[in-house]
């Protein structure tokens, strides 16, 4: 029998193929979701380099959040790795959101980088 591990690595696979698949050479906005903090970085899977990145870990961020596991800091992360994509010239991007369902936390952060400038 499978353990959650090995299931959640199998999902994350799957559905990075499917959006590698899709991207048309647009570089990939993938997420990562623990229990206490939300991560996100864009990246460029043909030179293998993360070009945007933040999380709630930043110390920017860090001191005005009163959580890092709720929705408005998965928002204030989509719009802080808005404003530094668009610093780097991306616009374009496809989103990954790995072994997470697009629901709560995952689902403030995209709606926030797609008001921040970022289109997917």
């Amino acid at each position: 029998m499978a353990t959650r591990k090995d299931v959640l690595v199998r999902r994350a696979a799957r559905v990075r193929r499917q959006v590698k698949a899709v991207a048309n050479g647009r570089l990939r906005l993938s997420v990562h979701r623990s229990s206490k903090n939300i991560y996100a970085q864009v990246i460029d899977d043909v030179a293998g380099k993360t070009l945007a990145s933040a999380s709630t870990l930043d110390t920017d961020l860090r001191s005005s959040l009163k959580t890092g596991a709720d929705t408005a800091a998965a928002a204030a992360v989509g719009k802080l790795l808005a404003e530094r994509a668009s610093k780097a010239g991306i616009k374009d991007v496809v989103f990954d959101r790995g072994a997470f369902i697009y629901h709560g936390r995952v689902k403030a952060l995209a709606e926030a980088a797609r008001e921040g400038g970022l289109n997917f």
